[in-house]
């Protein structure tokens, strides 16, 4: 169970190029409070593309809105 004012949040990593979010971390709010860029492998693409940070509410492998 976490703890009251817990700093760490869990996000979610969508693809940029083909939408899909197969990625989940956490991270700490007060030291990046900016959204998170990572390349990472995608399996469909078959190649490493970059992934940006998303909520973790959103629906499996559901894109966020532009």
């Amino acid at each position: 169970m976490a703890k009251k004012g817990e700093k760490r949040k869990i996000i979610g990593m969508v693809s940029e190029e083909s939408g899909e979010r197969i990625y989940y971390t956490t991270k700490n709010t007060l030291n990046t409070p900016d959204k998170l860029k990572l390349r990472k492998y995608s399996p469909k693409l078959r190649r490493h593309v970059e992934f940006i940070e998303t909520k973790k509410s959103l629906g499996r492998n559901e894109a966020p809105k532009r």
